[in-house]
């Protein structure tokens, strides 16, 4: 389901200059809260190095190996979704500048920030058979919900999307 609402309720959105944990920081025993950040501006090979870098994530935080069916679907749409959306930033808005992972209990939230203008949407209609147009159904219909978040102090935006945690 998409969103206008730039944050879920009770969700009071990024923190600026908040202490989350970076691509070099050690994992936490517990995750729930945690932040990871991982820098993106200019760098080559971004879906790849995001999807390294949220897996890794998912094994510090305990969701794989995963122990079961519904476990291992649950961390494959996480990857999916990092996937989709750092190639969005990638394909149309002139490279992602950061992506954020935010593990809270029952929610991963996924975050991909970028300096493009425009708004990803899901194509209508879809159209299955037709290569490309994919990315924002698939996050659509995988994540709780998702949304889109303007800088007010410079250009860019954050595309965020939620997931459930395993059972």
């Amino acid at each position: 389901m998409s969103t206008t609402r730039p944050y879920p309720p009770g969700d009071v959105g990024p923190e600026p200059g908040s202490a989350g944990a970076s691509a070099d920081a050690p994992a936490s025993a517990t995750p729930e809260g945690q932040i990871r950040r991982l820098r993106l501006a200019g760098t080559r090979g971004a879906v790849a190095r995001a999807r390294d870098f949220a897996r890794e994530a998912l094994h510090d935080w305990g969701w794989l190996p995963a122990g079961n069916a519904d476990q291992r679907a649950a961390a494959e749409d996480v990857l999916l979704v990092v996937s989709e959306l750092v190639t969005n930033a990638c394909l149309h808005a002139e490279g992602p500048e950061e992506l954020r992972l935010r593990c809270a209990a029952k929610v991963l939230r996924l975050e991909v920030s970028d300096l493009g203008a425009g708004s990803p949407a899901p194509r209508s209609p879809h159209r299955p058979g037709r290569p490309g147009g994919h990315g924002m159904f698939i996050v659509q219909r995988l994540c709780l919900d998702w949304g889109v978040v303007r800088n007010t102090d410079a250009a860019g935006k954050t595309v965020w999307a939620e997931l459930a945690a395993p059972s």
